[in-house]
């Protein structure tokens, strides 16, 4: 027999034994853990994939063929796109006007004024873009000439590819 400090006699083969009610508890607290792992992880990750995914680049958008722009006049040009921010994709129509002054070098600016977001439009007969909500205006390059707008029309870099017109936007 062996004699420990605190008096209590053993037998060398002598075991302890778990409880029935301990092997239980530490049964329930591992199945417990494993379901919770089985859907924490997968959630955990469905929240944070969309904070973590890199920002979404910005593409070539067909906007149509550069036969339909008339020289010397903004022709507005309509498609629609698909935005996806996290988990919700949206589809938006974008307007943009062309101007062209030699058919060879093409100028994308923005149909939404800078002022508030109202939509612009081309007067033909005034040569110039007015927004009807507060009569901003704007001259054919896009630069203001009159009203509220803080600043100039946004602009879209353009390229040209088989006769088909192309704007960067994302």
């Amino acid at each position: 027999m062996l004699e420990f400090d605190q008096g209590v006699k053993m037998e060398p083969d002598e075991k302890k034994q778990i409880s029935r009610r301990d092997f239980m508890k530490i049964t329930i607290g591992a199945i417990g853990g494993l379901i919770g792992l089985g859907f924490g992880i997968p959630a955990i990750g469905y929240i944070l994939t969309p904070a973590l995914a890199k920002g979404q680049t910005q593409q070539w958008i067909q906007l149509g063929s550069t036969s339909k722009i008339e020289l010397g006049k903004p022709t507005l040009f309509k498609v629609k796109i698909s935005r996806q921010t996290g988990w919700i994709t949206n589809e938006e129509e974008l307007s943009v006007y062309i101007l062209t002054e030699n058919g060879r070098e093409f100028a994308a600016m923005s149909n939404v004024c800078t002022h508030l977001g109202c939509r612009i439009r081309w007067i033909t007969d005034q040569n110039q873009f007015v927004c009807p909500c507060h009569n901003g205006v704007f001259d054919k390059n896009g630069n203001v000439v009159s009203g509220p707008p803080p600043r100039s029309l946004d602009t879209y870099q353009t390229k040209v590819e088989n006769d088909q017109l192309f704007i960067l936007g994302g």
